[in-house]
């Protein structure tokens, strides 16, 4: 029985355009070195200093010289992506909210991870007006009805500025288990955008890893990871419980 679903953020339940994408490249790329997309890809859901101590690396420079580059680079990426967010809100991807408000309603618990630093994390949820934690076991709802898109609680949200590792390490599986009570990790799910979230899910030993298709990748890029279904979307996930 799945008693906890952990679900990335961006690309897997909030739509922000393709910001993160645009922000992490620029940001690297104004120190002076190329970003490949496919290298791009391959980072966009780790830890954003990693992915850009990476991705300057594989550009062919140092992140070390000068000393503050990763820094300075992070902070520009910060900036970019409160600019094109500024621009651009991030929303909902559809059928996740109501998705979420389910899956809690059926007792089943649900936290974010994400790559993102807590003060960008929590900020997009503000955004969005998404509530962590503080509410009764029943999903939120309320005598009025179930709660909204812009009313919509999780349990946790998690961020890799936490972590000793981000992706795919398993320890932001593992900080909300511990946040959300969760003793047996056979009872976790685990589904994201990226290759990296699904090698988190595997790397955690989570009883389902779902890969989803609402962010970059199509199913063929998908293809030797270790996932346990392709579905469209995390609106797909209580269907999928249901008949699992």
């Amino acid at each position: 029985m799945i008693t906890l679903a952990v679900f990335d953020m961006a690309g897997t339940t909030i739509d922000d355009g393709g910001a993160v994408y645009d922000a992490l490249r620029i940001a690297v790329e104004e120190t002076g070195v190329p970003v490949s997309p496919a290298d791009l890809q391959t980072w966009m859901g780790a830890e954003k200093r990693a992915a850009i101590t990476a991705l300057i690396e594989l550009g062919g420079g140092d992140p070390a010289q000068p000393a503050d580059r990763v820094d300075v680079a992070f902070d520009r990426f910060r900036a970019l992506l409160d600019e094109l967010y500024t621009a651009h809100p991030p929303t909902p991807i559809d059928g996740v909210p109501e998705a979420i408000a389910a899956l809690r309603a059926s007792g089943v618990r649900v936290a974010l991870t994400t790559g993102f630093s807590q003060d960008v994390a929590h900020g997009i949820l503000d955004r969005l007006g998404w509530v962590v934690g503080g509410d009764s076991a029943d999903g939120g709802a309320a005598e009025n009805g179930p709660e909204s898109a812009a009313s919509l609680h999780v349990d946790a949200v998690v961020c890799g500025d936490e972590v000793a590792a981000g992706r795919p390490a398993p320890y932001m599986i593992h900080r909300a288990m511990e946040r959300t009570g969760t003793l047996a990790v056979s009872e976790v799910l685990v589904a994201g955008d990226t290759a990296v979230d699904v090698q988190a899910g595997a790397n955690a030993g989570a009883a389902a890893t779902i890969g989803v298709l609402t962010g970059k990748l199509d199913r063929e890029a998908f293809d030797g990871q270790p996932f346990t279904e392709l579905l469209d979307s995390v609106a797909d996930i209580p269907a999928y419980l249901a008949r699992r």
